[in-house]
């Protein structure tokens, strides 16, 4: 199985960005680093490892920031903190997991390869560039550990997962949409306007995005609600709200799919439906 690679760089407003993509029959995915004021936002993936090293060796860089965990944005950590000496910073929910050999699903490691150990430090709630202030902000949701980061100075926030797509049909089994909502609502509080997110790139206009998105999940969130309410089984509300079987469910056998958006709104509401009831 061949899988295609490539890679392209740009520059948007002093942020040079990194953009790689892998295809295989029809399924083309893309992932973005981001650089700017010496601060490299992600590393790609391990599978793109070898047309990102010409990208990084020519990139004066301070330090790694990592918004999460997961391998296609930590793919080439190992190399940069071998080759570069460079130090990574991330949340320290997922340090330890990060030393170690990484194990996930057979479709991930075919499409973002095998990363490799690397030891990275806990980040802070602020961080210093050689120009800027960042804010640090937790956005759980898509992972335990996502932070998305705010350059003060420029006003760009860099984002990580929390965007991608404005209306999301399938997440990971272990993505919980309630949290995501809140992670958007806390964003929203903060003063930018551009993103960058790791997979959808460049977003002129980021907040309104982000307020979309939190609108489509507020709605669906306020139906399923209903759906449940009235005594639908998940795969009823499935077959209603998400008419339209994904190919990425089958070929991940079953880790991306539609139902885990239902599953995880039931959950929290049921949870938070024990909460209330338990005070009163």
């Amino acid at each position: 199985m061949n899988l295609q690679t490539n890679f392209k760089q740009q520059t948007i407003n002093a942020v040079r960005i990194g953009k790689s993509t892998v295809a295989y029959q029809g399924i083309k995915l893309n992932v973005y680093c981001f650089l700017v004021d010496g601060v490299l936002v992600d590393t790609g993936a391990k599978s793109v490892e070898e047309e990102l090293k010409p990208f990084f060796k020519e990139q004066e860089l301070d330090q790694v920031v990592i918004t999460h965990y997961h391998e296609d944005h930590t793919g080439c950590a190992a190399f940069l903190q071998k080759e570069r000496k460079l130090p990574i910073y991330m949340n320290h929910k997922m340090l330890d997991y990060c030393k170690q050999e990484p194990k996930y699903q057979m479709y991930r490691e075919f499409f973002w390869g095998k990363r490799n150990p690397f030891h990275a430090k806990p980040i802070g709630k602020t961080f210093l560039s050689r120009h800027a202030i960042w804010d640090v902000i937790e956005t759980p949701g898509h992972t335990i550990d996502h932070l998305a980061f705010l350059n003060r100075e420029s006003g760009q926030l860099f984002t990580g997962d929390l965007y991608c797509q404005e209306k999301p049909k399938v997440i990971l089994r272990e993505e919980n949409i309630p949290i995501v909502i809140e992670s958007l609502k806390k964003v929203l509080t903060y003063d930018f306007e551009e993103i960058f997110c790791c997979h959808a790139g460049y977003l002129k206009d980021g907040r309104s995005a982000l307020q979309r998105k939190l609108d489509y999940l507020l709605d669906l969130q306020g139906e399923i609600i209903r759906l449940y309410e009235s005594g639908l089984s998940p795969r009823q509300m499935n077959t209603i709200l998400f008419q339209k079987e994904y190919p990425v469910t089958s070929f991940s056998s079953g880790e991306l799919d539609s139902l885990h958006i239902i599953n995880s709104i039931i959950q929290e509401y049921i949870k938070s439906s024990y909460m209330n009831s338990s005070k009163t």
